[in-house]
């Protein structure tokens, strides 16, 4: 991940710029390192590649200096991820990612692994900002402070209704681990 990152931070400039609003994708290979024992590319290696894709999205928009200026950063509060095929080693796919929607407390990326134009994965990931050194930071106050750069999109009605069903208590709310 860390080669990744690098990579990432260096070569961001050579990329197109975006509007937040667009499609941003990213090539990237299977390496030897992101397999498990079944010889394909371990389900945690998605995971982390979804954050690299939305850090991508985020310098390509300009969007990652005026977060920082403001001690703002975004963090993954719940994620879906369904897997179709298996992404085998030396394969290139393709990482795109997009800003489907917001509601009152979070923004929802849909990010997709593609090879050749066909899905092999997809997921769901729900976004919340927080600013140092303590605090929550409203999609509105977000989109206040910066371009979305196109008109507001629906958020998918089941993508709403995921994120509703599958939240937790707040972190000052008690949130015991009793099994049924």
């Amino acid at each position: 991940m860390w080669l990744r990152l690098l990579w990432q931070s260096l070569s961001w400039r050579s990329r197109s710029k975006l509007e937040l609003g667009a499609v941003a994708t990213r090539t990237f290979r299977v390496w030897p390192t992101d397999l498990d024992i079944y010889m394909h590319m371990n389900n945690g290696i998605f995971l982390t590649l979804l954050d690299i894709g939305r850090y991508d999205q985020a310098m390509r928009s300009n969007l990652w200096p005026q977060w920082k200026a403001r001690k703002w950063y975004p963090v993954v509060v719940a994620s879906n991820i369904t897997f179709r095929k298996s992404l085998t080693p030396w394969q290139l796919f393709d990482l795109e990612t997009k800003v489907i929607g917001w509601d009152d407390e979070a923004f929802y990326f849909e990010q997709r692994f593609v090879v050749k134009g066909e899905i092999y994965a997809r997921a769901i990931v729900r976004i919340r900002f927080l600013k140092n050194p303590r605090g929550i930071v409203s999609p509105a106050e977000v989109l206040e402070a910066i371009d979305f750069g196109g008109e507001r999109p629906a958020l998918p009605k089941w993508v709403a209704d995921w994120a509703k069903s599958s939240l937790l208590p707040r972190v000052k709310e008690s949130a015991p681990s009793l099994w049924q």
